[in-house]
C-alpha cells in the first residue's frame, strides 16, 4: 500500500510539473511544424507533422524541456526525404525531424523554450535563423508575449530576400549572419556575433546589417544573437505560475 501511494504521488506531481503547449496553424495553407528537443525528456509528439489550415494540437512537454519549434512550407516528402524536402525550414529526416540533427534549415522563424531557468521560463520569438513565417508565443497567466505578426519576406533587403515560391511570391527573409555563412564569411562576423565579436560588448546591434528592417518590424522578437539589451527579445515567466503556452502560425 505504501508504494502503491508514493507511486501515485509522483505520478500526480509529474502530471502538475509537465508544460503543455499547443501549435496554432491560423494561416490560410498547410504548414508542417517541427520540434526540436535540446535538452530534458522528448515528447510523446513527433518531431514533424502536417498542419492543415486551422488546425491545432496539443501536447505536454517535461518540466525542463529546452527546445524550438518551427514551421515548414511547401513540402514534399515523397522523394529525397531531407533538409531540401520543403521551400524553407526543412530538416534532416523529412517529415520527422532527425532527434540528433533536426534543428531546421534557415530562414526559419523559431519559437524557443527553456523550461529549465531555475524557477523562470525563458520563452522567445527568434529571428536569428531569419524569418519564414509569422509567428506569436500566448500565455494562460498573464506573461509577456513574443511576436512577428508581420510577413517580412516581400519587403525583405534584396541581399536576404528569400527563398521564393513557383508564382514568384517571396516566402523567406535571411538573417544576415545565414548570408555571411554562405558567402563563407561566418567565422569573423559582426553579423553572426563570431570570432572577435563573439561577445556582447564587440556585437552591438549597429554592426548587424539590416538589423532595424527585423525590429521594427517585430520588436518584440529576438533579431540577432545578442539582441537581449533591447529588452523586448527574450521573456519570462514565473516557473511557479506553471503557464500553458500556445505557439501561432499567421496570428
Amino acid at each position: 500500500m505504501k508504494s502503491f501511494v508514493a507511486l501515485s504521488l509522483a505520478t500526480i506531481t509529474s502530471t502538475v510539473t509537465a508544460r503543455t503547449l499547443t501549435v496554432y496553424n491560423a494561416c490560410p495553407f498547410t504548414i508542417w511544424p517541427a520540434l526540436f528537443t535540446s535538452s530534458g525528456g522528448r515528447p510523446s509528439q513527433p518531431t514533424g507533422w502536417t498542419a492543415p489550415s486551422f488546425s491545432k494540437v496539443t501536447f505536454d512537454v517535461a518540466s525542463d524541456w529546452d527546445g524550438r519549434i518551427w514551421g515548414r512550407r511547401t513540402c514534399d516528402f515523397t522523394t529525397n526525404p531531407g533538409p531540401n524536402s520543403c521551400l524553407d525550414g526543412g530538416c534532416n529526416g523529412g517529415l520527422l525531424c532527425d532527434v540528433n540533427t533536426g534543428t531546421g534549415v534557415p530562414p526559419a522563424t523559431l519559437a524557443e523554450f527553456n523550461f529549465n531557468g531555475g524557477g523562470t521560463d525563458f520563452f522567445d520569438v527568434s529571428l536569428v535563423d531569419g524569418y519564414n513565417l509569422p509567428m506569436r508565443i500566448d500565455n494562460n497567466v498573464g506573461c509577456g508575449i513574443p511576436s512577428c505578426p508581420v510577413d517580412l519576406g516581400p519587403d525583405c533587403p534584396a541581399a536576404q530576400r528569400g527563398p521564393v515560391d513557383s508564382n514568384g511570391f517571396v516566402v523567406g527573409c535571411n538573417s544576415a549572419c545565414t548570408v555571411d555563412a554562405l558567402n563563407g564569411h561566418a567565422d569573423d562576423s559582426p553579423n553572426c556575433c563570431s570570432g572577435i565579436h563573439g561577445t556582447q560588448p564587440t556585437c552591438p546591434a549597429s554592426g548587424v546589417t539590416n538589423y532595424s528592417y527585423f525590429k521594427d518590424n517585430c520588436p518584440n522578437a529576438y533579431a540577432f544573437a545578442y539582441d537581449e539589451p533591447s529588452g523586448t527579445a527574450l521573456w519570462t515567466c514565473p516557473t511557479s505560475s506553471n503557464a500553458a503556452y500556445t505557439i501561432t502560425f499567421c496570428p
